[in-house]
């Protein structure tokens, strides 16, 4: 049986906080995050915020590196590549970043930038990303030739024009016919 606290208690609690500690910190960044790009998997901003984290760590190290070295210039090179092709940063070494690009453009907004959901919307293919989750989920998209249903998946720059609507879908159909361009032949 559960007694009722006293008054003396009470005025106590009031001032304990027992859900967030202070070790977490202020999560304002993150729960902003989560509700911009729809996040719906509870480890996705601390995943990306990992992977952020490690890029940024290596870019760091890669920069402790004499700047004549070799070694460190193909490897800045291949990592600045590699972030640009999966559309992370803005511009390639050949564009003129370099590893303050890393340190500055890799955040989890650039990771969840990348979600089919949120290319989706960019691209004019739907209003909402709500909505976009919801047909990935239901498998009404497809990247390439995979129908893929995980709202989570990575879209990278070459991948971007491949981002098509299942062949037989019904939201297909139903775009095609707002448009006054559905032909029946095609469909089948």
């Amino acid at each position: 049986m559960v007694r009722k606290l006293k008054h003396h208690e009470q005025k106590l609690l009031r001032k304990v906080d027992l859900i967030t500690y202070k070790s977490d910190g202020p999560s304002h960044r993150a729960a902003d995050v989560r509700r911009r790009y729809h996040l719906t998997e509870p480890l996705d901003y601390d995943k990306y915020n990992g992977l952020a984290g490690k890029l940024r760590k290596l870019a760091h190290m890669l920069s402790n590196l004499d700047p004549s070295d070799p070694y460190r210039k193909e490897q800045e090179s291949i990592l600045l590549e590699k972030l640009w092709q999966m559309g992370i940063v803005k511009q390639s070494r050949e564009q003129g970043a370099g590893l303050s690009a890393v340190e500055k453009d890799v955040t989890v907004s650039a990771f969840c930038r990348r979600r089919l959901g949120i290319i989706m919307v960019r691209s004019g293919m739907l209003e909402h990303v709500r909505t976009a989750h919801k047909f990935i989920e239901q498998g009404h998209v497809r990247v390439g030739t995979d129908v893929v249903t995980d709202p989570a998946f990575l879209v990278s720059r070459g991948m971007e024009d491949f981002i098509t609507w299942v062949d037989g879908s019904k939201v297909q159909r139903q775009v095609l016919q707002y448009r006054d361009k559905l032909d029946d032949f095609d469909l089948l």
